[in-house]
């Protein structure tokens, strides 16, 4: 299934850099089933460098992914007791996209045991950093869908260059000195515009480093977690 790209964003939000750093640990919450109505935007007299703000939506609807699941290339498909019009809707009410738009590419996979399913919704959107992941579990009795986890990483390539710059600034260079961003992943509402940066002295996942939770509509580091 393929849906159009949406239009270039025009609303841009000029980085604040400032220096605080929360710790704590992270997390993903379930993302609610309405789309915020306009990107929020904030222009600073400073003519600092500026990032541009995400317009996250819930393109699908139930038929939309119905089809999709009927169209399953995965191994095993999707088992038959969940294609259905409730448990689609509740896929679709949580499925969102960084722009709001359909992803070029969809791809749907779900297992069940003796109680409840598992079911997997990936998709990647056209010239973009990568591909979103949305892990769900299903109960097919009842047709209830809860989310469980995301990955979220089709946002624009451009992007994470903008990301990182605001991220050095606010935490300090010195504390990522010898780092290099390895990877991005954006939050989906009520989380709006932050995002988890993954740094790495080695430059490869498993390397010490440190995950950092940016806002990017206020330039600010939230959490800062030591890894490896």
């Amino acid at each position: 299934m393929r849906g159009a790209r949406g239009a270039t964003l025009t609303l841009l939000l000029v980085l604040l850099t400032g220096c605080r750093a929360f710790g704590g640990p992270g997390s993903t919450p379930a993302a609610p089933s309405t789309a915020p109505a306009s990107a929020k935007a904030s222009i600073s007299a400073s003519g600092a460098q500026a990032i541009p703000l995400s317009r996250p939506g819930t393109p699908y609807s139930a038929a939309d992914l119905l089809d999709a699941m009927g169209e399953s290339r995965r191994p095993g498909g999707v088992p038959d007791q969940l294609e259905t019009e409730e448990i689609a809707a509740g896929i679709a009410a949580q499925a969102w996209t960084w722009d709001g738009e359909p992803w070029e590419t969809i791809s749907l996979g779900a297992s069940c045991g003796p109680g409840a399913c598992s079911l997997d919704l990936a998709g990647a959107p056209a010239g973009e950093q990568g591909t979103d992941l949305y892990s769900f579990t299903v109960d097919p009795a009842s047709g209830e869908v809860q989310l469980e986890a995301t990955d979220l990483h089709g946002h624009p390539s451009a992007l994470q260059e903008l990301l990182d710059a605001a991220a050095r600034a606010a935490i300090g260079a010195e504390r990522l000195e010898g780092m290099a961003l390895v990877g991005s992943r954006w939050l989906p509402p009520p989380q709006t515009d932050r995002y988890w940066l993954a740094y790495r002295s080695g430059g490869e996942e498993g390397s010490p480093g440190l995950d950092v939770l940016l806002d990017a509509s206020s330039g600010e580091v939230l959490e800062a977690l030591e890894t490896g």
